[in-house]
Order: structure tokens, then C-alpha cells, then sequence
């Protein structure tokens, strides 16, 4: 499938709804668990979130349009929602990231896009020259990478409880 603006529109709008319908109102232990250690309990995933829109994808569109390659992308931190989440609810952190990526997409939305603007490209530090077409389009599969994660981690809470069912739920063994 070829990158479609108003296509990535419609999965970009939705994640903050599903997150709150998903995460909203329900006890801490679906919520606060995770993986083990350096991974993300939905509750950090959502400040992961945050901190992505503020500091990665509109940004680094902005460098790309404005500046191309002479302006490298500034290093990711991808655990800078331990701090920037600190002493927030879960409610407060569903709240903001609704918040901005409503603006993002706004912005998103609002951006005239042509073919060879698509492919402009920036200096990602890790990645070296990408496209804008790349970039828009890993923010789409970042929101649903992390979907999928949110579902994985919430699952293997029960993992001990389905006796002899967890060889027949692939979800449980990622």
C-alpha cells in the first residue's frame, strides 16, 4: 500500500479514542505491568506517545521540508516518558496526547503535499537519508506497533491463568 495522506488520517485520529477506550478507567494491573526490564507498560507507551509528538514526527517533517539533509534529525530518546510522566495519571496522560496529536493531525491535514515533496529527504542519526514518505508513514505504524504492544502486555497478565491454551494465542509468545 502506497503512502496516502488522508489514508494515514484515519489511523492517526483513532489511536488517541482506542487508547482511551482500551486504558481508560480499569485497574492499575492491566495498565502498570510490562515485559520485564526495558520494556513499556501501556501506562509508559502512552507518555511514549507524548513525547513522540512533541519531539519526532511534525518536527522532524518540519526539518525536512524546511531544511532537507543539512539539518540532521536530533537523537530520539525513547525513554524520556519515565521522566516527563512522572507524578501524571493515566487519565492526564490519555488527555494530553489527545491533545496533541489533535493538533498534529491538524497541522497534518492542513499541509498541501506534493509527489516530490513525499520524497524530500532528511538525515535521520541512526538511519542516515530518509524520505518525508518514510517518516509519515512510520508514524502510522508506530501508533499501530504499539497498539499491538499495548494488547501483548495486557494478555500475558492472564498468560498463567489459561492453563493449556496459551500455545494456541501467538499474541503470548512475542
Amino acid at each position: 500500500m502506497k503512502y496516502n495522506k488522508e489514508q494515514a488520517i484515519e489511523i492517526l485520529e483513532r489511536t488517541p479514542a482506542v487508547l482511551k477506550t482500551l486504558l481508560a478507567n480499569i485497574a492499575a494491573d492491566w495498565v502498570m505491568n510490562n515485559e520485564g526490564p526495558d520494556t513499556f507498560s501501556p501506562y509508559d507507551v502512552v507518555g511514549h506517545l507524548i513525547h513522540g509528538e512533541r519531539t519526532d514526527w511534525v518536527v522532524r517533517a518540519k526539518l525536512i521540508l524546511e531544511h532537507g539533509t543539512a539539518k540532521p534529525f536530533a537523537p530520539y530518546d525513547r525513554f524520556a516518558q519515565y521522566e516527563e510522566s512522572k507524578d501524571k495519571t493515566l487519565q492526564q496522560l490519555l488527555d494530553e496526547f489527545e491533545t496533541v496529536r489533535a493538533e498534529n493531525t491538524r497541522w497534518l491535514k492542513n499541509l498541501t503535499l506534493t509527489e516530490q515533496d513525499l520524497e524530500r529527504k532528511g538525515k535521520h542519526p541512526v538511519l542516515g537519508e530518509v524520505t518525508l514518505r518514510n517518516l509519515l508513514s512510520t508514524w502510522v505504524v508506530h501508533d499501530l506497533t504499539h497498539l499491538a504492544q499495548i494488547t501483548r502486555v495486557m494478555a500475558k497478565q492472564y498468560k498463567e491463568e489459561l492453563g493449556p491454551w496459551p500455545e494456541f494465542f501467538r499474541i503470548l509468545s512475542f
